[in-house]
């Protein structure tokens, strides 16, 4: 989650010709941290689709270490470049790490949410939790700004990938915040099922 790249990774992975675009907007949980970017979950998440029924082509636009703030940032351009028909939007992680404050990331999260919308694309948000290094209250507060932020803009919510992993030692690299190469293939199936009524 920290930022360790200057430059965005945007690779395209795509379907037949008739498939949407998703635009993913995230951080190193979903840029291949530490990783071949061929293992990480959004490589694999056009193929997952396409076995379900649901051609898409995914742009990974992820960079490692991305907060909500870079996010609105580089989303101007993306939606130009890309003309996406879905965003999903995972960030926030980092902002929780460096403790600012609920309200500036849910207003971020706001912003890049009304931004996809005026490009004519369909927001998706993400659900993101923290370690409680900052406390229970900062920690509970966190939480809530997602679901908050999706009803105040009647945006789909998914669930947090990373809390069906976390649960697996064996999935988790030593610094406790990111999932390894093994975990990617469940992340990928998780991600699909979630999205797969929504695309």
């Amino acid at each position: 989650m920290f930022r360790l790249f200057s430059l965005a990774i945007i690779l395209v992975f795509t379907n037949p010709a008739s498939a949407s675009k998703l635009l993913i907007l995230g951080d190193s949980l979903s840029a291949g941290y530490q990783m071949p970017i061929e293992k990480a979950w959004p490589t694999l998440l056009p193929d997952v689709l396409s076995n379900k029924g649901k051609p898409v082509e995914v742009i990974n636009a992820s960079i490692s270490g991305d907060t909500t703030g870079n996010g609105i940032a580089r989303l101007p351009q993306l939606l130009s470049q890309h003309q996406p028909d879905y965003v999903l939007i995972e960030l926030g992680a980092n902002d929780g790490l460096r403790g600012f404050p609920p309200k500036l990331i849910q207003t971020n999260l706001g912003k890049m949410i009304d931004m996809v919308r005026q490009s004519e694309s369909t927001p998706l948000l993400m659900q993101i939790r923290v370690l409680p290094n900052y406390g229970k209250r900062y920690t509970e507060a966190f939480a809530e700004l997602y679901p908050k932020t999706a009803q105040q803009h009647q945006v789909t919510l998914l669930p947090f990938f990373l809390e069906g992993v976390i649960t697996k030692p064996d999935w988790m690299m030593s610094d406790g915040l990111h999932p390894k190469p093994e975990a990617q293939p469940w992340i990928a199936e998780f991600v699909a099922n979630e999205l797969i009524n929504h695309l």
